[in-house]
């Protein structure tokens, strides 16, 4: 071959080789994936079958397995009142806080119940969650409700 016709075939080549490389990273789930990805799970259910079967299982992996990078379970209605009385709900809740779960409960939720200070004691920020929750809402945040 002369070299205008190796010149020709090599950028052949290489215009291959390159659209493969795209066409690859196109196809890459991740590609497509933000540079962090956040998680907040909204958990008002009074069902303890719930809080454990659910949406504490998926909670707890999704920090666990690097599923998201920010995860935060949101305590709200009657679940801050379950969570104030079962000792193995709180458990589980102080192992997603020692495994990086960030875990908020709604102020009005646990003052109606008599738990503040119940909820606080567990390490969990209690707090006015309107303004929170709707920010999680608006700013990509993924939205789990149990």
């Amino acid at each position: 071959m002369d070299q205008m016709t190796l010149a020709i075939v090599g950028g052949m080549v290489l215009a291959c080789i390159g659209g493969s490389a795209m066409f690859a990273l196109a196809a890459d789930p991740k590609a497509d994936r933000p540079a962090e990805t956040r998680l907040a799970v909204l958990w008002s259910s009074g069902d303890p079958h719930v809080a454990r079967q659910v949406c504490f299982m998926y909670t707890h992996n999704a920090k666990r397995a690097k599923w998201f990078d920010h995860v935060v379970l949101i305590v709200w209605g009657h679940s801050t009142r379950l969570l104030a009385g079962d000792e193995a709900l709180q458990a589980e809740v102080k192992a997603m806080i020692g495994s990086g779960v960030k875990v908020q409960a709604c102020i009005a939720c646990a003052r109606n119940y008599g738990v503040v200070e119940d909820l606080r004691k567990l390490g969990i920020e209690v707090k006015g969650m309107g303004k929170p929750l709707t920010d999680y809402l608006q700013g990509g945040w993924k939205v789990l409700c149990f």
